[in-house]
């Protein structure tokens, strides 16, 4: 894989793909690290040298002391969790220079009543089901993410980094939030005092205080790094399929997770993109709610599970697993234009007899397709197809080339690559930064 001027790494499933990991390997190549959608309710998770770091609102690339990093306009921040990244990291010898981390004045502000609408609008919807309904529930983190995406597009009732800046246009904006926020967490059943304006202002002008070093326009600054002729590489959070336009809707997030997000939470236009790297775990996982055709219930999906350490970083609520869907990842890596994978935890798969890849769905009425249904209702519909491949027995986290590979390991990425149309380029077989192996295959018709 050639360094471009710009490179995007998203992922192409439900997310949890190890998109961290890469961003982490490629950051050396790049000046600089550009996260452009979601908050907190994504984490990523980067493993070096034995020591494991979990981020949620920073960039991964803020481990490679050399890059500068970005948080763009299309991100949902949590002042608190921001400055708990920062000062853990600082703790752990990593220092986050205000030169080092910019934070978009126009990306918008995670408050304390959007987690309480979160998780109050959760309840709601998951009670439904005791009446007989469809059960509505997203299965979100509660973080906040999707009514503070609701605020933005509400926009008077919206509060953005830079407001945090100016006690009293933030206080004249807190007033008239707190009073329509307050009867809406009151309809939701939300037990609680009235939202208090005055604390809120003194609270988040605070925050704003702390955090005013880091805050600018990410826009001119993006801009003038183009300018100057710099190397950008843009981190997504959250993956393809829970795109709020391209996902599987309803249960998506609020966001636009797939490349289509670059230009609108960055303010640069989608052409300096000069490669796309998609993100495949090996398998399938998903979290929380939403239609899931390839999911294995039974011993082998609990394998991959504990083989896998499949819980989430953010929650640590156990994933579903499964095998891979080769008709989602197809259509993931077509929506985001990608020119190469990079297959993840591969050395999961070790030990199976055999392996299973989805390669195409059977519909209700009996006839089968090989196009993805981004609809949560049609998708539910589906019975995946099989195509059954040979697994290897032995261990693959020692390795370091692509010859040393099993035979049915090299086979299995062949597939991949074949079935999707783009090359596998990277194939990570263990968590550490070592743990990553280069291809050089490209992929057959």
């Amino acid at each position: 894989m050639t360094p471009g001027r710009s490179t995007a790494v998203v992922g192409l499933q439900w997310g949890d793909e190890g998109k961290g990991k890469i961003v982490d390997l490629l950051a050396a190549e790049h000046d600089v690290i550009v996260r452009y959608n979601g908050g907190a309710n994504a984490g990523h998770t980067v493993v070096f040298d034995g020591n494991r770091y979990a981020l949620h609102l920073l960039p991964s690339g803020i481990l490679s002391p050399e890059c500068r990093c970005v948080i763009g306009n299309g991100v949902v921040v949590d002042p608190r969790q921001l400055l708990n990244e920062i000062e853990s990291l600082e703790a752990r010898g990593i220092p986050v220079e205000p030169q080092r981390l910019l934070v978009s004045d126009r990306a918008h502000v995670v408050m304390p009543y959007h987690k309480e609408h979160d998780g109050a609008m959760e309840e709601m919807l998951a009670r439904s089901v005791g009446q007989g309904d469809e059960n509505l529930s997203i299965g979100t983190t509660r973080r906040g993410i999707g009514p503070t995406y609701a605020d933005k597009v509400y926009r008077s009732l919206a509060i953005r980094m830079g407001d945090l800046l100016d006690a009293d246009v933030l206080r004249q904006r807190l007033d008239i939030v707190c009073t329509i926020r307050t009867r809406e967490l009151e309809a939701l059943g939300v037990q609680a005092s009235p939202l208090d304006p005055a604390a809120l202002t003194e609270t988040y002008f605070a925050l704003g205080q702390q955090l005013a070093p880091y805050v600018t326009d990410t826009v001119y600054a993006l801009h003038d790094a183009v300018s100057d002729g710099q190397r950008l590489l843009f981190e997504g959070a959250n993956a393809c399929l829970l795109d709020i336009d391209h996902g599987t809707f309803p249960y998506v997030t609020s966001s636009n997770c797939s490349t289509l997000g670059i230009p609108a939470g960055t303010g640069l236009p989608g052409q300096l993109i000069d490669q796309t790297i998609g993100i495949v775990k090996a398998y399938g996982t998903r979290v929380g709610e939403g239609p899931f055709p390839t999911e294995d219930l039974g011993p082998d999906g609990e394998r991959i599970r504990e083989r896998g350490n499949e819980y989430g970083t953010t929650t640590g609520r156990p994933r579903r697993c499964g095998w891979l869907d080769l008709v989602a990842v197809r259509y993931s890596a077509m929506v985001c234009g990608c020119s190469a994978l990079a297959v993840m935890l591969l050395d999961v798969l070790s030990g199976f007899d055999e392996l299973k890849l989805c390669t195409a769905y059977r519909l209700p009425d009996g006839s089968m397709t090989d196009r993805f249904k981004p609809d949560a209702r049609q998708l539910a519909t589906v019975q995946p197809v099989w195509e059954t491949v040979p697994g290897w027995p032995e261990e693959i986290d020692h390795l370091t080339s692509e010859d040393a590979l099993p035979t049915a390991a090299r086979d299995y990425l062949d597939r991949i690559a074949a079935f999707v149309g783009c090359p596998v380029d990277i194939v990570s077989v263990g968590p550490d930064r070592a743990q990553t192996i280069q291809l050089g295959q490209t992929a057959s018709a």
